[in-house]
């Protein structure tokens, strides 16, 4: 019976010796993991989903609390045709622009993730020699109405609130998105203090790509859950390394030691090659369930497998839907609405 004990408390001093790296800087890199910036970044890439565009762009839903009161958005872009969806809005609390973007929606998750397993890298990226990304992923970003609404919304926040940081964030194909967009911003219009943090994110280029997004987008944060099955997709082929899908770094793996009562989440900082055996690739990624739920926020749309969204008449004076039925709801706020410090961002939340 003692020995019983023991073992428990022997197992217990283990867990709570692991929750002391819940906040951990990585200094090759430079990177910070930081429990609570991600805590209200996946709040962020959960709101995204929100489908009434009037609760979303008053900042009204559900789901658009807690965390993130206080938001306002200056931009929300709806791209109809392809069933994509960001916003682009400032953060008091985190004295940074935060630009998110929706995951998978207007299929079923099923049906996309069985796509992944086929997905080829088809394209170069350019400037960047042997670097490939699938055109799927690159094309959602870059060929769609979601880029140009970003970056004007970024450009006319920095006008207002000075070179304040750049939060990117996204769930899913949303987190692809983000990627490329946190790269965007950093390599063709010189942003400074971008940082992007994903959750469950699937690869979206080759081993020369990732080296070459780490180089220019260093602050980087990739969340994986448990057995997440997303994150292991498109696959990784060990033998082709140079031609096959990589990850690049840094993940950050969310996972259960302990069993019963001592059971408890420890969130691993991985190594900076982007595949660390010991995280997320340790186990097999078969579940769809750990991909819905990050940090204990649900993520994903209200109706699985249908696209649509809901607008009120009163947004009219905000936006424009064009031929195509793309919405671009657009605001300007007055420097006396929102003051945003930028002196006092030496004492931020960073990652």
């Amino acid at each position: 019976m003692e020995g019983r004990i023991l073992l428990k408390g022997v197992i217990f001093m283990c867990l709570i010796a692991c929750s002391t790296a819940r906040e951990l800087k990585v200094k090759d890199q430079g990177t910070i993991y930081n429990h609570t910036l991600a805590t209200i970044l996946v709040e962020y890439a959960a709101s995204v989903y929100v489908s009434d565009l009037t609760e979303l762009f008053t900042w009204t839903c559900p789901k658009c609390n807690d965390l993130t009161k206080g938001f306002q958005i200056l931009e929300l872009i709806v791209d109809v045709k392809r069933c994509l969806q960001a916003f682009v809005g400032v953060a008091p609390d985190l004295n940074a622009i935060v630009i998110a973007f929706r995951g998978t929606q207007g299929t079923s998750i099923q049906n996309w993730i069985a796509d992944l397993y086929w997905k080829q890298l088809d394209i170069e990226y350019p400037g960047m020699e042997d670097a490939m990304v699938h055109h799927g992923f690159y094309s959602a970003y870059h060929n769609t109405t979601l880029r140009p609404g970003v970056l004007s919304a970024v450009e006319s926040a920095k006008e207002q609130y000075g070179d304040i940081p750049i939060m990117v964030t996204g769930h899913s194909m949303g987190g692809a998105m983000a990627a490329f967009c946190g790269l965007d911003l950093t390599v063709n219009y010189g942003s400074r203090n971008v940082s992007v943090m994903t959750f469950g994110q699937p690869r979206i280029g080759n081993a020369a790509f990732a080296s070459y997004y780490s180089k220019w987008v260093p602050n980087t944060i990739r969340v994986t859950h448990e057995h997440d099955i997303v994150p292991h997709l498109p696959p990784y082929y060990y033998y082709f390394s140079q031609k096959t899908y990589h990850h690049f770094p840094r993940e950050v793996w969310l996972h259960n030691l302990g069993f019963g009562l001592l059971s408890y989440t420890v969130e691993k900082v991985c190594d900076d090659s982007g595949e660390d055996p010991s995280c997320s690739r340790s186990v097999a990624g078969r579940s769809i369930k750990d991909h819905l739920t990050y940090y204990g926020v649900r993520l994903g749309g209200e109706e699985s497998g249908f696209c649509k969204i809901v607008m009120d008449d009163r947004l009219a004076a905000y936006g424009k839907v064009d031929v195509d039925g793309n919405v671009n709801l657009s605001r300007d706020f007055s420097a006396s609405v929102l003051r945003m410090n930028v002196e006092s961002n030496e004492e931020g939340r960073s990652i």
